[in-house]
């Protein structure tokens, strides 16, 4: 569902990536931990085809129209309102009425956008912007889900609400998978199938979650990081 093979990559002289070598199956939710600087919003990109790596290949079944992309760009357009946005990126992506409007609707109600809908995205707060964000990624329905931080930005609540529509897309099948890139190992911990562990652009671990705590994971991932 989504691979990498053999992949480099380096900014000048810095390496951001280094052989990263991976099989993320349909069905399975990745978190991805590692200290800032290790390589894991350049590997996302890497997947969506965002980079060109230096050496190596990575993709993701279905090509990049199956991708919902969460980064630390919202990728919304300030001077249109969320609405505007949302009908702009489900077209985007072949999306028609009457679905583009079911799925605004039922986005603006899931992350609490409904009041928000006609105010433009300039107006919003950090964490109106980041729920519009998550509503613009599964306009299109995607297979693959990429998310970089997610959780930033946004309340109790609002979190609570991401992690369930996280599991429920693990949840439907049908070839879907996701990597969930984040600094909260517990929250990683709790949403994962697997856990994998960037270093200095290597992937040092990636295995099956299992009955593995946060806290033996936390553990295991001071261990390779110090």
């Amino acid at each position: 569902m989504l691979w990498a093979e053999g992949v480099r990559h380096r900014f000048g002289a810095v390496p951001a990536l280094d052989d990263v070598t991976f099989t993320l199956p349909a069905g399975h939710t990745l978190a991805l931990f590692g200290p800032n600087g290790a390589g894991k919003t350049t590997l996302l990109k890497v997947l969506a085809g965002l980079i060109v790596p230096r050496a190596g290949r990575a993709g993701v079944e279905g090509g990049r129209g199956a991708i919902g992309w969460i980064g630390h760009q919202s990728l919304l357009y300030g001077q249109l309102t969320v609405r505007e946005n949302l009908r702009f990126w489900g077209s985007l992506y072949g999306v028609r009425a009457p679905v583009l409007d079911a799925r605004t609707s039922g986005l603006a109600a899931r992350l609490d956008l409904r009041e928000h809908l006609d105010r433009r995205v300039g107006t919003l707060s950090r964490g109106q912007t980041q729920r519009a964000a998550i509503a613009r990624a599964l306009m299109h329905d995607p297979k693959v889900l990429l998310l970089d931080e997610p959780f930033t930005g946004l309340d109790r609540v609002a979190t609570s609400e991401l992690a369930n529509l996280v599991r429920e897309f693990a949840g439907r099948g049908e070839g879907r998978a996701t990597i969930l890139v984040t600094h909260n190992v517990e929250e990683g911990t709790d949403l994962a199938t697997d856990i994998g562990i960037l270093k200095a652009g290597r992937l040092v671990e990636l295995a099956p979650r299992n009955a593995r705590s946060a806290g033996q994971v936390g553990a295991r991932y001071r261990e390779l990081v110090s």
